[in-house]
């Protein structure tokens, strides 16, 4: 039976997988929300062609035309920061709406800019990272190869040594 998801849902699993932070990808977001990743696929199709019908055309346009938080240059980030510091809970969380972002990437921004972090750095980081992880995988596989190496030496070895106490070795016999 199939799972019938509505209006709202579809759109927020859009939105969402279209806001997804750099590490992030669309499988991991489907898995999370509990649908197929192809499933996923074709809502932000559908989104794209504005083939919901819940919301305004143009509210879909504008999720879909919408930067993601990490596509914002560092003087953009740095205007909203400073755009956002001394606005209210409820007042950041409606300045956040109105630019498609949402108010922890402003104190993620924040934080980035007290710290020194930089955009091009977190690019850096990025295919570093990817090496990093391609690296930490082949390094796996050679230490799973050597242990069952190690593990058949080791059968090897006590299958031997039983061997010698069962039938005696050959020096034994030929004295």
């Amino acid at each position: 039976m199939r799972a019938k998801f509505t209006q709202s849902f579809k759109l927020q699993a859009v939105e969402k997988a279209l806001s997804r932070s750099e590490g992030t990808t669309l499988n991991e977001i489907a898995n999370s929300l509990g649908i197929g990743f192809s499933t996923l696929n074709n809502w932000i199709v559908k989104a794209r062609n504005q083939e919901f019908h819940i919301a305004p055309a143009d509210e879909i346009k504008r999720m879909t035309q919408d930067k993601r938080p990490q596509d914002w240059s560092l003087e953009e980030r740095f205007n909203i920061v400073m755009a956002c510091a001394s606005l209210g809970e409820e007042e950041l969380n409606a300045y956040c709406r109105e630019q498609g972002i949402y108010p922890h990437h402003v104190q993620q921004w924040k934080l980035d800019f007290v710290s020194g972090n930089s955009a091009k750095e977190s690019v850096v980081s990025a295919a570093e990272m990817k090496g990093l992880r391609q690296e930490n995988k082949t390094l796996k596989k050679e230490l799973n190869r050597k242990d069952k190496a190690l593990a058949e030496t080791a059968a090897l070895l006590v299958l031997q040594k039983k061997v010698h106490a069962i039938w005696g070795s050959d020096e034994d016999n030929s004295q």
